[in-house]
C-alpha cells in the first residue's frame, strides 16, 4: 500500500504544496481522534457562541478550527488562511507561496448524533506582493485552485483529494497514524438514478428547481422516464463521497427566503473544492445556469448555489433553467 506523502512526491512537482498538503493532515488526523473519542474527549454539544455566518458553533467547530490554525501557522510555505468559522483571513509566513481556505468541520449540525462529518479545504497560489490579511488576496475563482479536498470522518477516516490530476482516496489507518492510497483516479458514472436535495425547501425554489424536482418523482411515467431514490444526509461531505463513490446529484440550489444570497453554500470554502473534485473525477458542478469554478468571488464568504455530480443529470438540470 502507498503512503500519501510517497503518492504526492511521485505525482505532484510542486514541493510546497505537498508540504501543506502533508502537514494539513496532522492537523485532521487529531480532529478524527477527538471525533472517535466522542463524549469522552468532551468535544460534544454547542460552545454556545456564533461563527460569522451568524450560526450557532458546536464545540469542536471551535476546537477544528483552532487546530488547523496552528498547524498552518506553522508551515513556511502557507502565507495565509481563511476559515469559513472567521470574519476575516489571517497573515502566516510573510515568504509563503499558499494560500489555504477551509471549513474546519462541515455538517457539524451532526456531531451529536453520530453521524458523517468532514473538514473541506482550498488551496490557492499567492504572489510575493500579496498582502494575506487582505480579502482581496484570497479572491480567486475555482478554476484557479492547485489542490482541494476533504477528509471524511465516518467509520473509517478517508482523505479525498486532488492536485488537478485526477481524484484519489485514502484511508487513515490509525495503527501507525498515516493515510493509505484506497482509489487511484476514482471516476463517477454519467448517469444515474439518485438525488440529494432538503425537500423542506421546495416552496423556496425557483420554478424551474420546482419542475426539474416534480419530473424526478414522477419516475418511469415522467419525462425523465427513470425511477429515481433520494437521499438526504445534510452533511456537503458525506453527501459528496456517496456521489465521488457510486454516482448521484447533489443540489442545495438558490431559494427566496433571502433573496439577497444566491445560495446557501459558501463558494470559497465549500463549492469551489468540491467543484473542482468532482470534475476531476468526470463529474459536473454548476450553479444552474454556470459551472461554479467560474464564478468570480467578491467575498470570501460569498455564497452560491450548488448542483454537482453525474455529468448527465448536471445538464439536465441546466437544461431546465436555460
Amino acid at each position: 500500500m502507498q503512503r500519501l506523502r510517497t503518492f504526492l512526491d511521485h505525482h505532484c512537482d510542486d514541493q510546497a504544496l505537498v508540504a501543506v498538503i502533508d502537514g494539513l493532515m496532522v492537523a485532521c488526523k487529531d480532529i478524527a481522534y477527538r471525533l472517535h473519542m466522542g463524549s469522552l474527549a468532551g468535544v460534544l454539544g454547542s460552545a454556545e457562541q456564533e461563527n460569522v455566518q451568524g450560526e450557532c458553533q458546536k464545540k469542536l467547530d471551535v476546537i477544528s478550527n483552532d487546530l488547523i490554525k496552528f498547524c498552518l501557522k506553522g508551515m513556511p510555505e502557507v502565507k495565509g488562511m481563511a476559515s469559513e468559522e472567521e470574519a476575516d483571513p489571517v497573515a502566516c509566513n510573510p515568504d509563503g507561496e499558499l494560500l489555504v481556505l477551509f471549513d474546519p468541520l462541515d455538517g457539524s449540525s451532526n456531531i451529536d448524533v453520530n453521524v458523517t462529518v468532514g473538514t473541506i479545504f482550498s488551496i490557492l497560489k499567492a504572489s510575493a506582493n500579496d498582502d494575506a490579511t487582505h480579502e482581496a488576496t484570497y479572491l480567486q475563482s475555482g478554476k484557479q485552485q492547485v489542490a482541494a479536498g476533504y477528509v471524511l470522518y465516518g467509520p473509517s477516516t478517508l482523505l479525498v483529494l486532488t492536485t488537478g490530476n485526477g481524484t484519489h482516496t485514502f484511508t487513515l489507518d490509525p495503527r501507525v497514524g498515516e493515510f493509505f492510497l484506497q482509489r487511484e483516479n476514482v471516476r463517477i458514472p454519467a448517469t444515474t438514478k439518485e438525488f440529494a436535495i432538503n425537500m423542506s425547501n421546495q416552496r423556496f425554489w425557483l420554478p424551474q428547481m420546482q419542475n426539474y424536482v416534480a419530473d424526478l418523482l414522477a419516475g418511469e411515467e415522467g419525462p425523465l422516464g427513470k425511477r429515481y431514490n433520494m437521499r438526504w444526509i445534510a452533511s456537503m461531505v458525506a453527501e459528496i463521497h456517496r456521489i465521488l463513490t457510486r454516482g448521484g446529484i447533489f443540489m442545495y440550489p438558490y431559494d427566496n427566503r433571502e433573496p439577497q444570497k444566491p445560495g446557501k453554500l459558501r463558494l470559497m470554502y465549500e463549492g469551489n473544492p468540491m467543484s473542482m473534485l468532482v470534475e476531476q473525477a468526470g463529474g459536473k458542478a454548476s450553479t444552474a445556469f454556470e459551472d461554479i469554478t467560474a464564478v468570480e468571488p467578491t467575498s470570501i464568504h460569498q455564497r452560491v448555489s450548488v448542483v454537482m455530480g453525474s455529468a448527465d443529470e448536471v445538464e439536465t438540470v441546466v437544461r431546465y433553467h436555460a
